[in-house]
C-alpha cells in the first residue's frame, strides 16, 4: 500500500513549523514534500538587523534540507491549486513547469507587501518582505550617504541623508531605528556638509507608533526613536511619491531619495485563486484549520483566517508568533487525518512582544510584563535567540562583534533597484535578467503572435513558416529584396543588443540551458543550410542587420534607451491585510 503524500506550499513560519513537525509524527509512513521558491527558512524579526549591516544574511536564514529531516524539498512557486484533481502546479526557478500530486494539502503561502492607490509608490517605494529587499536597502543607504558627502549642493546632500519609512508597525518602526543608528555611524567616519546630519522620518495614518500593541510599549519606541533624533510624525502619510521627493498628507514635500514602504502585508494572491471563500484576502479555515468542504486541504499563516476561540467573531491576526504556532496544531491534525494521533483546536495565549531598537534599546512585555529600558535589550535578543531554529550561535557571535568592532559601511551591489519592486507576489526572489518570468513574457509574445497570424489567415501547412516571417516583418518572401533596404544593427555588433552567449545576455541557443541551435541534431535546419530558409546576410536572403542602410542601435544617439527587464507580476487582486 502507497503512503499518503502530504504537500506544504510554502516555507514561511507557518510552513516551515508544519514540516519539521510532520516530519517528527509521521517517521516514514508518510511521504512529506515541501514546496518553497528558496532553499531557506526566513527569520524575518531580524531582517532589520541585516540592513543596518549588524548581521550577515545567511545568519537569518536556515537550510531547509539541512533541518527537516525525511522531506523532500521542490524549488519553485506554486502558480495553482487544482483542488478537484489534488494537484499542485508550480513553475521552478529556470522556468521549468511541475505538478506536485496530493493526499494532503497545507497552504501557507504567506503574505507580500500591501499596496495602496498613491500615485507614484509603486515606482519609487520599495518593500522590505524579503532577504534581497533587505540587502537592497543597506546597499542604497551606504551609497546615499556617500554621495551626500561628496556632493557640493547643499541640497543634494540634504536630499540624500534623508529616509522616509512609511508605517510605524513592528518592521516599519525598526527599520527607522537601526537606520538612524547606521548612517549616524557613517557619519562619525565621513562627515557630511556643516550643519547636515541624517535624517530618518517614520510616517503613519496611526495616532501613535505600533499601534497594534500594549499602549506602554508605543510610549516606550516613541521615546527611544526621538531621542534618537528619528523624525516621528503620527497622522501623516504620503499623498504622492515621485523620483525628488515625496509630497506627504499635510501637504509638506520632503526632498529625498529613498522611501521604505512598511504599511503592513495582505495574502499571497495564489490564495485568491484556490476558488474558496475568503476573510480580507485571507482562506477561512475552522478551528481545526481544515477548509469547509475540502477535508484533505488545511491552511494556515497569513494565508489563513483562523478563528480566534478567545475572542468570538474574530480572526487572529498576521503575525508571525500566531503562525509559528499555527504550523505546529495544522501538523498535529494533518497526522490526526491520517491516523496518527488526535486532532485539536487551535488555541493560543499572547506571550507578549518585544521589539528590538538596537543597541541596548528595545521594548519587550514578556507575559504582559512591561519592562523597563535596561532590561528590555537582554530580554529582546533572548527571545530571538529561542525562537530561532537555527544559527543561534553565529547570530550570538555577530552581535559581540558589532558590540566592539565598527560596522563595514560598503555596498555590495548585488541586487540593483528593478530587481525589488514593491508591486511583487514573491518578495523573497531578486529579479534577474533571463529569468523565469523573461521567458514567460517572451513565450506570451509568442502565443500572441500565433493568434495574430491565424486571425490574418496565414495558414500552418507547407510555407506558413515563411509566410508568417513576411507578415511579422511587413517584409516580402520575394528572393529580390533589394540589398539597401533599413535593416537594424546585428545583435552582436557594437551599439547592438547584447548577443545571446555575451555576459548579461540570454543563452546562447547552442550553450547549455540554451534551446538547441538550429543546425543541431532534433532542431530546425539553419538558414544557411539545406532545407532551411536564406540566410539574411547570403544571396538570395534579407541584407545583414550590421549592413549600411540600418537603423540605429538602440543605446546610440538618437535611439531610446534601453532599460533593465522588468518583473512580470501574477495577476493578482489586492486584499487588504491586518497592519
Amino acid at each position: 500500500m502507497s503512503r499518503p503524500r502530504i504537500v506544504i506550499v510554502g516555507a514561511g513560519f507557518a510552513g516551515y513549523r508544519t514540516a519539521r513537525t510532520l516530519s517528527r509524527l509521521t517517521r516514514h509512513q508518510a511521504d512529506i514534500t515541501l514546496l518553497n521558491p528558496t532553499d531557506y527558512f526566513l527569520y524575518l524579526p531580524l531582517l532589520p538587523q541585516v540592513a543596518a549591516g549588524i548581521l550577515e544574511p545567511r545568519r537569518v536564514t536556515v537550510s531547509l534540507s539541512g533541518t527537516l529531516p525525511r522531506v523532500r524539498l521542490v524549488l519553485g512557486e506554486a502558480d495553482g491549486i487544482d483542488l478537484d484533481g489534488r494537484t499542485v502546479h508550480y513553475t521552478d526557478p529556470e522556468g521549468e513547469t511541475g505538478t506536485l500530486p496530493y493526499d494532503r494539502l497545507v497552504i501557507s503561502v504567506g503574505s507580500v507587501n500591501k499596496l495602496l492607490p498613491i500615485p507614484g509608490v509603486a515606482e519609487h517605494a520599495h518593500g522590505f518582505r524579503g532577504l534581497p529587499e533587505a540587502l537592497y536597502l543597506r546597499d542604497h543607504v551606504t551609497r546615499q550617504m556617500e554621495l551626500a558627502a561628496a556632493a557640493d549642493d547643499p541640497k543634494s546632500c540634504s536630499a540624500r541623508c534623508t529616509f522616509v519609512v512609511v508605517g510605524a508597525g513592528y518592521t516599519g518602526t525598526e527599520v527607522a531605528a537601526h537606520g538612524q543608528m547606521y548612517t549616524d555611524a557613517q557619519v562619525r567616519r565621513q562627515p557630511l556638509r556643516e550643519g547636515v546630519r541624517p535624517r530618518w522620518m517614520l510616517l503613519d495614518v496611526a495616532p501613535r507608533v505600533l499601534p497594534e500593541m500594549d499602549e506602554r510599549l508605543s510610549r516606550t519606541a516613541d521615546r527611544v526613536l526621538r531621542e534618537r533624533g528619528v523624525d516621528v510624525r503620527m497622522g501623516t502619510s504620503v499623498k504622492e511619491a515621485t523620483h525628488d521627493g515625496v509630497l506627504l498628507t499635510d501637504g509638506e514635500f520632503v526632498r529625498t531619495r529613498t522611501l521604505v514602504w512598511c504599511v503592513g502585508v495582505r495574502p499571497d494572491p495564489l490564495v485568491e485563486s484556490v476558488g474558496q471563500p475568503l476573510e480580507r484576502g485571507r482562506l477561512i479555515v475552522d478551528p481545526y484549520l481544515q477548509v469547509p468542504g475540502r477535508s484533505e486541504v488545511f491552511a494556515c499563516g497569513d494565508a489563513a483566517a483562523v478563528p480566534d476561540l478567545n475572542k468570538p467573531g474574530s480572526f487572529t491576526p498576521m503575525t508571525a508568533q500566531h503562525a509559528w504556532r499555527h504550523g505546529q496544531v495544522a501538523a498535529r491534525n494533518v497526522a490526526a487525518s491520517l491516523g496518527i494521533g488526535e486532532r485539536r483546536a487551535y488555541r493560543h495565549r499572547d506571550l507578549g512582544f518585544v521589539v528590538d531598537l538596537g543597541g541596548a534599546k528595545a521594548a519587550a512585555n514578556p507575559l504582559g510584563v512591561p519592562l523597563p529600558g535596561p532590561l528590555a535589550g537582554p530580554v529582546a535578543r533572548g527571545y530571538h535567540l529561542a525562537a530561532m531554529p537555527g544559527n543561534r550561535v553565529r547570530v550570538a557571535a555577530d552581535w559581540l562583534l558589532d558590540a566592539v568592532l565598527p560596522r563595514q559601511a560598503v555596498q555590495l551591489g548585488l541586487v540593483r533597484s528593478w530587481s525589488v519592486p514593491l508591486d511583487t507576489s514573491s518578495p523573497e526572489l531578486a529579479r534577474v535578467p533571463g529569468g523565469p518570468e523573461r521567458r514567460e513574457k517572451e513565450k506570451e509574445g509568442e502565443r500572441e503572435k500565433d493568434r495574430e497570424r491565424e486571425s490574418s489567415g496565414v495558414g500552418s501547412g507547407p510555407g506558413a513558416a515563411v509566410e508568417a516571417d513576411a507578415a511579422d516583418t511587413g517584409g516580402t518572401t520575394d528572393a529580390s529584396t533589394p540589398p539597401d533596404e533599413p535593416a537594424e544593427p546585428a545583435k552582436n555588433q557594437p551599439g547592438g543588443e547584447l548577443a545571446k552567449n555575451q555576459p548579461g545576455g540570454e543563452p546562447a541557443k547552442n550553450q547549455p540551458g540554451g534551446e538547441l541551435a538550429k543546425n543541431q541534431p532534433g532542431a530546425e535546419p539553419a538558414k544557411n543550410q539545406p532545407g532551411g530558409e536564406p540566410a539574411k546576410n547570403q544571396s538570395g536572403g534579407e541584407p545583414a542587420k550590421n549592413q549600411p542602410g540600418g537603423e540605429p542601435a538602440k543605446n546610440q544617439p538618437g535611439a531610446e534607451p534601453s532599460e533593465p527587464p522588468g518583473p512580470v507580476k501574477r495577476p493578482d487582486t489586492p486584499a487588504e491585510g491586518d497592519s
